[in-house]
């Protein structure tokens, strides 16, 4: 079957298809057991080294709560950027200029500082401010600061492109029932925008809880892999400590993906027309005017549609 993107394989592609395919897993394989022999070699597979992860006290002690500050850091940090980027994203296409250029300085300023850098500055700060923050809350501050200020000017470029993506049609539409730019923003655009931008978002979300990382590391902040850092000292087990928080990094961004999805279909379903037929009779209403609009090029609307007589702003 031909898409958009290529067309059907003939004969020779799909062997040829197989045969990369086949390769691939030869390789695959290869690498595999060339691993299991390395560690096997040098003892890294010995049960004596797996076995803190069977009983509760290395989970306890160090893993769940290393695991707690790290979705603790990052949650705090995605309830201030995600709101924080939208403002900034629907700033950006602000028709004040001043307001354009101070979001569009902010957004660049700290887009293109490294997140681990932005992390480092917030720390001095408060060391060096009059803020009656201690130093065991301090690495938290420090983290959550440095992720918000990154991210949050990325989620506003990500922001301004999903609404930007959507056809013209849907703000030329809304004009023409009297709606604001306010309203046009917050009824039309916005809700199409964020079923488009879900998959973006989700990823800088990903993002986000991977890069506490860099506050356990530089900072001493007390996240997964601090804490993996502490129990491979106690048990000795470097290599299997790595394996496992690995997985429980795997575990917990596979679950926000998953959720993300479900969530996207289930917002794409919830969008779908009613299909309701309007009659000649029927009022619009613009201040209640909350769907999707249409985005064909076609002028007014059918004969006995109450329009308002405002001029859109």
């Amino acid at each position: 079957m031909s898409s958009v993107l290529y067309d059907t394989p003939g004969p020779r592609a799909k062997r040829r298809n197989v045969l990369l395919s086949v390769v691939f897993i030869l390789l695959l394989a290869l690498v595999l057991w060339w691993v299991w022999r390395t560690m096997d070699d040098n003892n890294q597979l010995e049960w004596d080294l797996w076995e803190p992860f069977t009983t509760g006290e290395a989970w306890t002690t160090y893993l769940l709560p290393g695991l707690a500050d790290t979705l603790k850091a990052a949650a705090i940090s995605m309830v201030i950027a995600l709101p924080l980027g939208a403002v900034f994203g629907i700033a950006r296409m602000s028709d004040h200029a001043w307001v354009r250029g101070v979001a569009g300085t902010v957004v660049e300023f700290f887009r293109a500082i490294p997140v681990l850098l932005l992390m480092l500055f917030a720390n001095e700060l408060y060391v060096r401010s009059s803020l009656n923050i201690s130093s065991e809350e301090r690495p938290l501050y420090a983290v959550v600061t440095g992720l918000v200020l990154y991210n949050a000017s990325v989620l506003a470029e990500i922001v301004r492109a999903g609404i930007l993506s959507l056809p013209r049609g849907q703000t030329e539409a809304a004009y023409a029932v009297g709606l604001r730019k306010g309203q046009t923003m917050t009824s039309i655009l916005l809700p199409q925008a964020v079923t488009a931008m879900l998959p973006a978002i989700v990823s800088q979300l990903v993002v986000i809880v991977k890069d506490t990382a860099l506050g356990g590391v530089m900072l001493g902040f007390t996240e997964l892999l601090n804490a993996r850092q502490t129990l491979a000292a106690n048990y000795a087990n470097v290599i299997p400590s790595f394996i496992v928080v690995a997985i429980i990094y795997i575990v917990v961004n596979f679950i926000l993906t998953s959720f993300a999805s479900w969530l996207e279909q289930r917002l794409r379903r919830s969008k779908k027309s009613t299909g309701a037929v309007l009659g000649e009779d029927t009022e619009i209403n613009p201040a209640a005017v909350g769907g999707t609009f249409g985005t064909g090029g076609e002028g007014g609307g059918p004969s006995g549609f109450t329009f308002t007589d405002k001029p859109p702003r």
